[in-house]
C-alpha cells in the first residue's frame, strides 16, 4: 500500500516532499491517519521557534512572530476555511444559500471578523502561556486539532451534493483510519502532557461531536472549509482550555527522545 505520510505533510503544511506520483481521493482519505503526526511535527517546529524567539524578543514580540509562523507554515489553509465557513453561516438564510456563500472566494464581513477574532485570541493565549512557561501546550495543540479534523470527517456526511475536495475526506475516511489516528493522538497527547493531555483530547472529542451535530443542522454536513474551521476553533479551545489544566513540560524530553 502506498505510504500517504508525504501527502498528509504536503497537504497540511508548506514543508516540501519529493513528488511520488498522482494521488487519488482514497489516498487523501487514508492520509488522514497521519494528521496527528503532522500536528506533532508542527508542534516541534513551533516549540523550537519559541525557544529561540523567547531569548531575543520580549514576550509580546515573540508571541506575534510565533503567530505569524503558524500561519506561514500552514499556508493559512485552515484560516481560509474558517473565513468561508463564517461567511456562509453568518450570511446565509438557509442551507443552500450558506453553501453557495461558502463557495464564493471573496471575503465577507463575517469571515473578516472571524479571522480577526481567532488571530487575536491565539496571540492572547500565546502571551498568556509565555508568562506561565510555554512548552507542552505548543506540542499538544496541533496534535489535538489535526486529530479533531479526522474525527469530524468520520462523524459527518459531506454537505455538497455536487461533490468537492472535502468529499474524499468525509466519505473516504474509514474506521480503521480513525482508529489509527486516534491511537496516535492518544499516545502523542500522553507523551506530551501526560494525563492532562488525555483530558484535553477527551474535551476536544466532545467539542467535535457537538460541532458535527451543529454543522449537520446548519449545512447538512461538512465541507473542506468546515474541517479547516474546526481545526482553527480546536486550536483556540486547546490553547485556552489548557490554561486551566496547566499541562507541564515534564513529558517534553520523552517526546524529543521518541522523535
Amino acid at each position: 500500500m502506498k505510504c500517504t505520510l508525504p501527502l498528509a505533510l504536503t497537504f497540511l503544511t508548506i514543508l516540501p516532499w519529493p513528488r511520488l506520483g498522482l494521488a487519488g481521493p482514497q489516498d487523501l482519505a487514508r492520509s488522514m491517519f497521519w494528521f496527528p503526526w503532522v500536528g506533532a511535527l508542527l508542534g516541534l517546529i513551533f516549540w523550537g521557534a519559541w525557544v529561540g524567539l523567547d531569548r531575543i524578543l520580549p514576550a509580546p514580540g515573540a508571541a506575534a512572530v510565533l503567530l505569524g509562523l503558524t500561519v506561514i507554515v500552514t499556508r493559512g489553509l485552515h484560516l481560509d476555511g474558517l473565513a468561508d465557513t463564517a461567511d456562509g453561516l453568518g450570511g446565509g438564510a438557509n442551507l443552500a444559500e450558506r453553501l453557495r456563500i461558502m463557495k464564493d472566494s471573496r471575503l465577507g464581513a463575517f469571515g473578516a471578523i472571524s479571522l480577526i477574532l481567532i488571530l487575536v485570541l491565539k496571540f492572547a493565549f500565546f502571551l498568556a502561556w509565555a508568562e506561565k512557561g510555554m512548552g507542552a501546550v505548543l506540542l499538544l495543540y496541533p496534535v489535538v486539532s489535526r486529530w479533531g479534523m479526522v474525527f469530524l470527517a468520520y462523524l459527518s456526511p459531506y454537505a455538497r451534493p455536487e461533490g468537492g475536495l472535502g468529499q474524499a475526506m468525509t466519505t473516504g475516511v474509514s474506521f480503521r483510519v480513525l482508529a489509527g489516528a486516534t491511537l496516535s493522538a492518544l499516545g502523542l497527547s500522553c507523551l506530551t502532557a501526560g494525563g492532562q493531555g488525555l483530558a484535553i483530547l477527551a474535551g476536544a472529542a466532545f467539542a467535535v461531536w457537538l460541532g458535527s451535530r451543529y454543522f449537520k443542522e446548519k449545512l447538512g454536513g461538512v465541507t473542506g472549509d468546515v474541517l479547516g474551521a474546526a481545526n482553527e476553533l480546536l486550536e483556540v479551545l486547546v490553547l485556552g482550555g489548557s490554561l486551566f489544566l496547566n499541562p507541564t513540560d515534564a513529558a517534553i524530553p520523552s517526546l524529543m527522545i521518541f522523535w
